[in-house]
Order: structure tokens, then sequence, then C-alpha cells
């Protein structure tokens, strides 16, 4: 899929020409997966409905918490059909912990009712079906698409688009837009796993207040590190 992403792209593309920025990519992907070869998604589940759930609990909350919270609401509710006979209050309760528990709580239960009104019951396996949920943007859906379907999606969570932006794949903060850049750049049969590598990298490498560029595996391919280190021989 080719998408224009607008001025700040095609600033990447003049300081970058198209094919070294895709041999950039691809050799920072080539990094990430040797660093993070067991990456995947951090979320417990057992089927695609749990990874639903799970990814809806996620939102501004971290990985711990929401494995904390679903390793006994996956005991007490079963099936979609548990949320919505549930009083909405007890579910609120529930997963309070997770944070903005009321607007969670009303995503997952017009989730699951949706699935049961127009999917048998069942979680869709296409980004289009999936992001009709309630709760559910094209970052779930590639979520659920790559962990429970194993049909490729780019995920651009905060991780995703910090790493991407930093190393000079995107410059764009939208995350659609930095969604199809990189679709570009790396091969489709790895979108899902370059995504898990790269939200790993910036979890634990890449951070927000202070990248620890001096320990990145792929600060040779970065255009945050190369400037930084040019500005400190100045």
């Amino acid at each position: 899929m080719k998408t224009t992403s607008g001025k700040n792209s095609r600033a990447i593309e003049k300081k970058h020409p198209p094919d070294a920025l895709k041999a950039r990519a691809l050799a920072v992907w080539k990094i990430l997966k040797k660093t993070y070869p067991d990456a995947g998604t951090a979320l417990q589940h057992r089927d695609p409905f749990e990874l639903l759930v799970a990814t809806i609990l996620s939102a501004q909350c971290t990985d711990e918490r929401v494995n904390m919270v679903t390793q006994d609401l996956f005991k007490k509710y079963r099936a979609a059909e548990d949320y919505i006979s549930a009083p909405a209050e007890e579910l609120e309760n529930d997963i309070r912990s997770t944070g903005f528990y009321k607007n969670k709580a009303k995503s997952i239960r017009g989730a699951a009712k949706k699935l049961i009104d127009d999917f048998g019951g069942k979680v869709p396996c296409t980004l289009e079906e999936l992001t009709t949920l309630p709760g559910v943007g094209r970052k779930t859906a590639n979520v659920i698409l790559g962990h429970a379907f194993g049909i490729p999606g780019i995920t651009v969570d905060t991780h995703v688009g910090r790493v991407s932006r930093r190393i000079g794949l995107t410059k764009n903060e939208d995350p659609v837009k930095v969604e199809f850049d990189l679709m570009d750049l790396i091969p489709k049969k790895d979108w899902s796993d370059f995504s898990s590598a790269t939200i790993l990298h910036g979890r634990r490498i890449c951070q927000s207040r202070k990248p620890d560029c001096p320990h990145c595996p792929a600060s040779r391919c970065c255009d945050y590190f190369l400037t930084q280190e040019a500005s400190d021989k100045s």
C-alpha cells in the first residue's frame, strides 16, 4: 500500500533518497530482530477475544498492570455474553486499576455486543471489520491481527512512533501516517514482528525522556544519535 504522507515525508526523502531510506530501515530491522528475537505481545491471552479485551485495557496502562487485572478478569468473564450480562458498575470495578475504567468498560461491553450482533460472537480477522468495534482503532486492530491471527500489521504506539522518528524513518506525528510510512519500508511479512521489537526497544533503550544511545545497537543507523554526535564534536 502506498500513501502520500505530506511535507514531512518529502523532507525525509530529500535527506535520505527512497532507496537509501529503505536500506536504512532494513538495517535497523536486522539489528532489532537480532536484539529482540522473541519479541511479541506481552499481553497474556488465550484467544482473540481475550487479546481484544486486554488491548483495550492497555490504553495508557502498562502491560504488567493489565496482566495483573486480566489474570482474574478472564476467569470471571469467559465469553462476550459475560461482559454484557454483568452490571456496568461491576465491570468498572474489576478493571478500575487500569485507569479510565468507565470508558474502557463501555468499550468492552460495546465491542462484546457488536461481536454477538454482527459477527456471531467471534472476533473478525480483517482490519476493516475490527475497526467497527467500539474502542478499536487501527493500532488495536493491528495488534489483534498480528498476534491472534498471524496477519501482519504495523502497530504504531507511542514507542514505535518515537523510535521511528528518532531514527529518521518518518517525520510524521500522526500514527496512521507513520504506519503507512513504515509499511513502505519494512517487508510485509515482518510488520508485526518489527512493531513488537520496536516497542521493546522504545521501552528498554530509546526511552522518551533520555534515550540510552551509548548502549543502542542501532545507534549508527539513527539520525538522532548521529546528529548528537556531530554536535558534540563541533
